[in-house]
């Protein structure tokens, strides 16, 4: 019996329909079993079956909010992170060299999208760049992502997105750097793109499990996000 279910999840891949979606993860902690004051700060999508299992991906490392407005514009979920890396001696007290860094995540439902509005989300980074990000030597890091959720990825919006990084250093590197991250999913037809440091997309894959990343400046608090 265990080897013909086996041979079944190999050869042919989950049919994940509009309605019924199912995390492949193991390991992960089941919303019923965490904590009532986590639950409670965690939006529901109960009329979008994906973005819901797209939260419980997200709901360890990001503030998250449905039904955000940005100056004008609807996204179906926003999320924050932030971030404080120290180093310390003996006793937190006793702290130096922080470093700040945070996320702020966007993500919608669009039908087909274009080069032309993954260039105005670009220049959309940029403008919130300028308002949020407060360049001092504590800064590190300050990332701007959106994703869209399409119903096709065209050729043309594929060449775009894989690999699209954009980096800007603040006074030299000294005051960190931002960066403007992109990524495409079509989760019907089981594909999806992403910039080069768009590493949360991974999250939306709901197809596939997440990797474990190696150790850097995000790794303490990611942890509990991958596994």
């Amino acid at each position: 019996m265990s080897e013909e279910s086996e041979s079944t999840s190999v050869d042919e891949p989950p049919d994940y329909g509009a309605d019924d979606w199912e995390d492949p993860v193991t390991g992960a902690v089941p919303k019923s079993e965490l904590p009532d004051e986590i639950i409670e700060e965690v939006p529901h999508w109960t009329d979008d079956p994906y973005f819901d299992r797209v939260s419980d991906r997200l709901m360890y490392n990001y503030t998250l909010e449905r039904d955000h407005r940005l100056r004008g514009e609807r996204w179906d979920l926003y999320g924050e992170m932030r971030v404080l890396n120290q180093k310390q001696f003996f006793h937190p007290a006793l702290s130096y060299g922080d470093h700040e860094s945070e996320e702020y995540l966007y993500a919608r439902r669009v039908d087909r999208p274009t080069v032309g509005e993954l260039k105005r989300l670009v220049e959309l980074g940029h403008d919130l760049a300028d308002k949020r990000v407060t360049p001092n030597e504590e800064h590190y890091r300050t990332d701007f992502t959106f994703v869209l959720i399409a119903d096709e990825l065209p050729e043309e919006v594929r060449s775009f997105v894989d690999g699209q990084r954009e980096r800007t250093l603040l006074k030299y590197g000294y005051y960190g750097h931002y960066e403007v991250n992109l990524g495409v999913v079509v989760p019907d037809e089981q594909e999806a793109v992403a910039g080069e440091a768009a590493d949360v997309v991974e999250a939306f894959v709901l197809w596939e499990d997440v990797t474990q990343p190696e150790e850097g400046v995000l790794s303490r608090l990611a942890k509990r996000f991958w596994k």
